[in-house]
């Protein structure tokens, strides 16, 4: 059998700037790149036309194509990670096996799995930090404890990022110690069950005029403020160690951005809890109403408020929703209907193009006010303060509520005082306030 070292793409498709693929290349033994289209993780999507699996699948075949004019190749598969590395260990003489680390807990579980397989035939498995500057509990307070509260934690994640020296690594796909072979065979999306998106991806380059102005734009939605980078940054297609070198000196608006999905990231390892219950346990004895007929004309932005239903429409369109608009909807889910923030969640989790489990359950338990660093109960966004602040000429909610302002447009399922009221009843009454 042939000896060889595997380098595992997951959530950082690229070739430059990879911490795992840097550490892979430097010895001499052949590098057999592989991907796996995980049927643990694609089998439970409900859409045939999810965009996120579009786009893995094209930038799967690009990473291929490079590799091809090296004379090397990718191998693709489509099953779960057991039932391949059981292949491989069959098929290759595997020495080392390579990848980034990821913090989500079915990640844990799945490398934990293929570790242990690896070991019984004596070949290792490492694994580094390439997603976030700043991991599990490296950033904790003085006292050694992680931060629940954001502000300390971002002043001493500054702190800790000006000491040190997070230059991007160079490009690999010229490296020599790819294995050589002939190309492998893709994996079409028709074959896992999937078909073409009509959905765009965003570009993954930002755009340095959005980030200059980011902190006097970002808020409002009729206008493009924002970098929609998320997505690129979900995937890896973009280092985490460019776009904080390129934010730090650009725009601390943003650069407080990155360092909030990072914060959420440490949340959800250090206290993996969030998944499935409140992040403030007292929280999980609020008794939801979970009205479907509401749930679903919130899906569908049929709500009569008009700033929610132009965020929701845009997101079944799109994948994409503004932050505002993210927090204004999410908001009124948890708030003004009182529906568990697990369904608005999961939905989000659906739709969203960037889906990252840390920061959508992050942004849930904010709005819901169940998390860290939450807003409080009594805090209810009022749809209508938030059109006169962040899109007062309307723009925003015209091009997607088509029928704003006629006879066919919903009234309001809900009134405001009256849920806002409600709202805090059933909070102070479950939280015994």
């Amino acid at each position: 059998m042939q000896k060889v070292n595997i380098y595992w793409f997951r959530r950082d498709l690229r070739f430059h700037d990879n911490t795992a693929l840097h550490h892979a290349l430097q010895n001499d033994t052949p590098l057999l790149p592989i991907f796996i289209f995980d049927k643990n993780i694609l089998d439970k999507l409900e859409d045939q036309d999810d965009a996120r699996v579009s786009f893995l699948q094209k930038r799967v075949h690009e990473l291929k194509t490079v590799l091809e004019k090296n004379t090397s190749s990718l191998r693709v598969f489509h099953s779960t990670p057991d039932k391949v590395f059981d292949a491989l260990i069959k098929e290759y003489d595997i020495q080392e096996v390579y990848c980034n680390r990821d913090y989500e807990p079915y990640a844990i579980s799945r490398d934990n799995s293929i570790e242990k397989k690896l070991k019984a035939v004596d070949a290792s498995f490492y694994s580094f930090k390439d997603q976030v500057i700043f991991e599990k509990d490296e950033i904790t307070s003085d006292s050694g404890n992680c931060y629940k509260v954001y502000t300390p934690y971002s002043r001493k994640w500054k702190g800790r990022y000006a000491e040190g020296s997070y230059q991007p690594l160079p490009d690999h796909s010229q490296n020599k110690n790819w294995i050589q072979s002939e190309p492998h065979r893709s994996i079409s999306l028709e074959e896992m069950g999937f078909v073409e998106t009509k959905i765009p991806i965003p570009n993954h380059e930002v755009d340095q005029s959005i980030v200059r102005q980011y902190t006097e734009k970002r808020n409002f939605p009729s206008i493009k403020g924002t970098t929609r980078i998320g997505i690129h940054l979900r995937f890896g297609t973009v280092g985490i160690r460019e776009m904080v070198a390129y934010a730090n000196k650009t725009n601390e608006t943003w650069l407080n951005e990155l360092i909030w999905r990072e914060f959420y990231m440490q949340v959800l390892a250090n206290f993996p809890h969030v998944v499935t219950q409140a992040f403030i346990k007292e929280y999980d004895a609020i008794p939801w109403l979970n009205d479907e007929s509401a749930f679903e004309k919130w899906c569908a932005g049929k709500t009569g408020y008009p700033i929610v239903d132009a965020g929701m429409r845009e997101l079944n369109a799109t994948g994409f929703m503004h932050n505002r608009v993210r927090m204004i909807t999410a908001s009124f889910l948890t708030k003004h209907l009182l529906i568990d923030w697990r369904w608005g969640e999961a939905y989000f989790a659906r739709k969203l193009l960037d889906f990252e489990l840390a920061s959508n359950n992050g942004g849930w338990q904010w709005a819901a006010g169940t998390g860290t660093d939450a807003q409080p109960y009594f805090r209810v966004f009022n749809p209508q303060s938030q059109t006169e602040k962040f899109d007062k000429e309307l723009k925003y909610i015209k091009r997607w509520v088509k029928e704003y302002g006629t006879p066919d447009y919903p009234a309001p399922i809900v009134e405001h005082k009256f849920a806002r009221l409600r709202a805090i009843d059933t909070y102070k009454a479950a939280l015994g306030k």
